[in-house]
C-alpha cells in the first residue's frame, strides 16, 4: 500500500476538476488515465532491456514503441480538458491505427495483430457511451475491411518467419498488459459503482429510519404501497397494518374527504397538494390498557413520475407523500384562539363593568348631591325635623349603597388575587341562615315575596369562616328575592350529608336562559344586560359566592329555567380548614370546579344598612 500510494495520489491529481464533484465520474477518469499512463511508462522503460536482448529493432518494432507515447498523450488530453468521450474516441483511433499498421506488415487479416481489432470496441465499452462504442466499432470494422481488401489485392508484404515470431511475442506481452489494464479499470469502475450504490441506499435507509416524518407511496385508489419505518412510531401500529387502506381506516371520519381530495388532486392534476387531518393512534395508558387517541397529521403530496412509464395519465397514477405530526402546532393555534377569545371576553367584561358602575354609582351620587344641596339652602331650615331626617336618611342610604358597591369590588379583587383571607371557626350554620332570613324578611314583604326556610334543628356544626358564609347566604337570598315577582316564594334549606352540608336556595322567579346560564358567575356579568335594566346590581354577587365557596373547598351548582325559577346548591365540607386547597389559586372568570351561571347578585350591605333595613 505504501508503494502504490504516491502513484494513486498522482493519478488523483490528474483528474479534471469538472469530474471531481461526482465520485463515479472521477472513478471513470482514473480508470482511463491510470492504465494508459502506467502501461505506457512501463513498456517504454522496458525498451533498453529489449534492445539488449534483441539488438537493433526493426522499423515495425520502433513504430510499436513509438506508439506507446499516444496513450500518454490521450491521458494528458483528458486531464487537461475533462472531455471523457473525446479521449475515448482518440484512444480508439490510435489503437486502431497501430493494429492496422502492424497487421498490414505481418500478414494482413491473418496476422496475429488483427485480433486486436476486437479490443477496440471492448475498450470503448468502458466509456459507458453508445456514441463512443459505435465510433470504435466503426473504426475496427473499417480497419478489418481495409486489411481484407489489401490482402485480396496482394498489396501486403510477406514478413520473414523470424520477424513474425518476434512481433508475435511482443504482441502477446503487450496484449496481456493492455488487457490487464482494461480489466483493472473495469473492476475499479464496478467496485466504485457498487459502493456508491450501497452508500446511497444506506443514506436513504438511515434517513427513512431516523427521520420523524413518514414517507408513503400511494397507488391508484389511494392505498398505501410503501411506508417508511417512522410510521410505526407515529401511528402506533405495525407497518403491515397500515398498508392498503389501513391508514385510511384510521383517518377521522370527518377528515376523510380532505385526505382523499389531496391524493386525488395530486394524481389527477400532477400538482403538489397538502391537507391536515386527524388519525387514530393506537396507544396504552399507565395501566397497560389500550388507549387510542387522535393526532393531527399534515400531509404533503407530490405526483410520482415513474421512470419508463408512458406519458399521460398512467405516469401520474401514484403519489408520494410526507406525513408529519402537527398536534403541537394545533394545540398552539387552539391556545391562541382561546387567548383571543379570553381577551375579547375581558374587553367585554370591561365594557360591562363601566356600564354597570356608571349605573350603580350615578343614581346614589345624584341622590347624595341633590339632597345635600337642599340641606345647604336656607329654605331647608324651614323644613320640619321629620323631613330633614328623611333627607338625611336618603343620603345615608345612598352612601351605604356606594360603600356596598365598593366593598363588593374590593372583595372580588381580593378573591381573584388570592388575597382574601378566611378565618375558620366552629359555629352552627342554622343560626347564620336564620339571621340572614330575619334581615331580609322586611325586603321580602315589601316585594310581596314569601321567604321560607327549612333547616333541621340537629344540623351539625361546621368549621368555616362565619362572615363568609353569612355573605354567601345573604347574596343568594337577596338575588332570589330581587328576581322573584310579587306573589312568588323563596325557599332556603340545609341538610347534612356524608362529610359536608348542602345549602339550597330556590325560587320560582323569572329564571335564566340557557344562553346566559353558561356565563352566570363571571364578574360584572348580568343576564340581559342593558342600561335600563329592570333590576339593579353590579353582577358581582354570584362571582363572590363562587369565590368564597372555592376558598372553602366546596362545590357550587345551579339549575334554572325561564319562567320557572332558579335553584342554587352550595356544598361545604364540615371541616373547611382541612378540605380547602393547600396552595391558593387565582379565581378566574371561569372556574373548573363550578358550573358557570348567569344571574345578577347583590353584595352584603354594611352593618349600618342592615340595621336600618331591619
Amino acid at each position: 500500500m505504501g508503494l502504490f500510494a504516491p502513484v494513486r495520489d498522482y493519478v488523483e491529481t490528474l483528474v479534471h476538476p469538472s469530474a471531481q464533484h461526482d465520485a463515479l465520474t472521477a472513478s471513470r477518469h482514473r480508470a482511463f488515465i491510470a492504465p494508459r499512463l502506467l502501461g505506457s511508462i512501463i513498456a517504454l522503460a522496458s525498451f533498453p532491456v529489449y534492445l539488449l536482448a534483441r539488438g537493433m529493432p526493426t522499423p515495425i518494432e520502433l513504430m510499436v514503441f513509438a506508439w506507446l507515447v499516444v496513450p500518454i498523450l490521450t491521458a494528458y488530453f483528458l486531464s487537461r480538458t475533462g472531455r471523457y468521450e473525446s479521449a475515448h474516441v482518440l484512444s480508439s483511433l490510435a489503437l486502431t491505427g497501430l493494429v492496422t499498421a502492424v497487421a498490414a506488415s505481418t500478414g494482413g487479416i491473418v496476422s496475429f495483430a488483427a485480433i486486436w481489432l476486437v479490443v477496440v470496441p471492448l475498450e470503448a465499452a468502458l466509456s459507458a457511451s453508445r456514441r463512443v462504442v459505435a465510433t470504435a466499432s466503426t473504426l475496427a470494422l473499417g480497419a478489418a475491411g481495409l486489411l481484407v481488401l489489401l490482402d485480396v489485392e496482394q498489396l501486403l508484404p510477406i514478413p520473414s518467419p523470424s520477424a513474425h515470431a518476434a512481433l508475435a511475442a511482443l504482441g502477446i506481452v503487450s496484449a496481456a498488459l493492455y488487457a490487464a489494464g482494461l480489466a483493472l479499470g473495469a473492476e475499479a469502475l464496478a467496485r466504485t459503482s457498487f459502493w456508491l450504490l450501497y452508500a446511497e441506499e444506506d443514506r436513504y435507509r438511515l434517513l427513512a429510519r431516523n427521520m420523524t416524518d413518514v414517507i408513503t407511496r400511494h397507488g391508484r385508489g389511494g392505498g398505501v404501497l410503501f411506508m417508511s419505518p417512522a410510521g410505526e412510531a407515529l401511528f402506533g401500529s405495525r407497518i403491515a397494518d397500515l398498508h392498503g387502506h389501513g391508514l385510511f381506516d384510521r383517518v377521522h371520519v370527518a377528515d376523510r374527504p380532505a385526505y382523499l381530495t389531496a391524493l386525488g388532486d395530486t394524481a389527477a392534476l400532477a400538482e403538489t397538494c397538502s391537507a391536515e387531518f386527524r388519525v387514530r393512534r393506537e396507544g396504552v395508558d399507565a395501566s397497560g390498557h389500550p388507549a387510542p387517541e387522535f393526532v393531527w397529521i399534515e400531509m404533503r403530496c407530490r405526483p410520482l413520475e415513474q421512470a419508463g412509464a408512458d406519458t399521460g395519465e398512467e405516469s401520474r397514477r401514484e403519489v408520494v407523500a410526507v406525513l408529519r405530526d402537527v398536534s403541537g402546532r394545533k394545540q398552539q393555534q387552539q391556545a391562541l384562539e382561546d387567548a383571543r377569545a379570553e381577551a375579547e371576553r375581558a374587553n367585554a367584561a370591561k365594557s360591562r363593568f363601566l356600564a354597570t358602575m356608571s349605573h350603580e354609582l350615578r343614581t346614589p351620587l345624584n341622590a347624595i348631591i341633590g339632597f345635600s344641596e337642599m340641606l345647604k339652602n336656607e329654605a331647608a331650615l324651614m323644613l320640619d325635623a321629620k323631613r330633614r331626617n328623611e333627607y338625611a336618611g336618603l343620603i345615608n342610604d345612598s352612601g351605604n349603597h356606594l360603600l356596598a358597591v365598593v366593598n363588593g369590588i374590593l372583595d372580588m379583587s381580593k378573591i381573584e388575587t388570592d388575597n382574601f383571607e378566611i378565618t375558620p371557626e366552629p359555629f352552627n350554620p342554622g343560626q347564620v341562615i336564620a339571621s340572614c332570613c330575619d334581615i331580609l324578611a322586611l325586603r321580602a314583604r315589601e316585594s310581596g315575596v314569601r321567604l321560607e326556610r327549612l333547616v333541621p334543628g340537629d344540623l351539625p356544626e361546621i368549621v368555616a369562616d362565619k362572615r363568609a358564609l353569612n355573605q354567601i347566604m345573604f347574596n343568594l337570598l337577596s338575588n332570589a328575592i330581587r328576581f322573584t315577582d310579587r306573589g312568588g316564594k323563596v325557599l332556603v334549606s340545609a341538610r347534612a350529608e356524608a362529610g359536608n352540608i348542602s345549602f339550597v336556595v330556590e325560587d320560582n322567579g323569572v329564571g335564566i336562559s340557557d344562553e346566559d346560564l353558561a356565563r352566570v358567575g363571571e364578574p360584572y356579568f348580568q343576564a340581559g344586560v342593558s342600561y335600563d335594566r329592570r333590576h339593579g346590581g353590579t353582577g358581582l354577587g354570584l362571582s363572590i359566592v363562587k369565590g368564597l365557596v372555592r376558598l372553602h373547598g366546596g362545590e357550587f351548582s345551579i339549575r334554572s329555567r325561564i319562567g320557572e325559577g332558579t335553584r342554587i346548591t352550595i356544598g361545604l365540607p364540615l371541616d373547611c380548614e382541612r378540605a380547602r386547597p393547600v396552595k391558593k389559586r387565582s379565581f378566574g372568570v371561569v372556574s373548573p370546579l363550578v358550573i358557570p351561571v348567569n344571574q345578577s347578585a347583590g353584595t352584603m350591605p354594611p352593618p349600618s344598612a342592615v340595621k336600618k333595613s331591619a
